[in-house]
């Protein structure tokens, strides 16, 4: 009977089970946002630069505006700039040409009388120190670091003069010098020129540099230092003073004797036109 009963209940489950369906569950509906709702949404809350970071922003656009407002100015000035360096090197050149010319005919006029034809002395010449610092005395270091040779194969150019001649001749067994010609000074200044900004040795690379520092004077250009140089013009002394010594290189097979005087067979002391021959070898 127990047996049977069982099996009566699991019949009816099983029954039951296969006629009963599942319940389809509908989908909930959104709640519409009520009026208290949407006062409780929290609002979006846009992001604030710091003021800080808008004036340096405003202060960048300002000063790129500037810039720009101020670009083709600076090309009208550096362009008529152009112009009137290159009317002021042609001027110079023509100045040089008829220099020359002047002195041949001077020569020739003097050769056709039978005479002999003897240039001005020279107003600047190029000092450079041969020999270091042993047994050196202390007026004779002096007169070096005043006429700025510090080191070895150094160059300065060095207007000629009572005060300056008198150096010299205290210094000639340390150093040699001359009468450097144009080609030299150009080639000196072109290849190995550097100037004096701030206490800086500054590459002259640019005219903008020279233009800085000796604008003031009207020199604008490497043309123009040149032109001071070669002439000894009235603003020499700030030109030369601008100009960082000369760092030359040991010359091509070395010196003979330094220790004899340059007309002795040596080195040292005034060789006049001689010494274009051993800047070009030091150059």
């Amino acid at each position: 009977l127990t047996q049977n009963m069982s099996t009566k209940a699991e019949v009816k489950k099983v029954e039951t089970k296969a006629t009963t369906k599942p319940a389809t569950t509908a989908p909930k509906k959104a709640k519409t946002p009520t009026k208290a709702m949407r006062q409780i949404r929290p609002r979006k809350i846009t992001a604030v630069a710091p003021e800080t970071f808008l004036k340096k922003r405003k202060r960048i656009a300002d000063s790129k505006a500037k810039i720009a407002a101020a670009k083709p100015l600076i090309a009208k000035k550096k362009k008529s700039l152009r112009k009137a360096i290159f009317k002021k090197a042609e001027s110079y050149v023509k100045e040089y040409r008829t220099k020359e010319k002047a002195e041949v005919r001077f020569r020739r006029q003097a050769k056709n009388v039978g005479n002999y034809y003897i240039p001005a002395e020279p107003t600047v010449v190029f000092v450079m120190r041969i020999r270091g610092i042993m047994n050196v005395s202390p007026k004779v270091k002096k007169i070096l670091e005043l006429l700025r040779l510090r080191q070895l194969n150094n160059g300065v150019f060095v207007k000629v003069n009572k005060a300056t001649a008198n150096m010299l001749l205290l210094v000639e067994p340390y150093v040699t010098y001359g009468q450097p010609n144009l080609k030299s000074i150009r080639e000196l200044i072109y290849k190995r020129g550097y100037g004096k900004v701030n206490h800086q040795r500054i590459a002259l690379t640019d005219n903008s540099i020279i233009q800085k520092v000796l604008g003031k004077y009207g020199v604008v250009c490497v043309e123009y230092i040149i032109h001071e140089i070669f002439t000894c013009g009235p603003h020499f002394r700030e030109v030369n003073n601008f100009l960082w010594p000369f760092k030359l290189s040991s010359p091509l097979g070395g010196f003979s004797y330094k220790k004899i005087h340059f007309t002795q067979g040596g080195d040292h002391g005034n060789r006049e036109e001689k010494i274009n021959e051993l800047i070009r070898k030091m150059n």
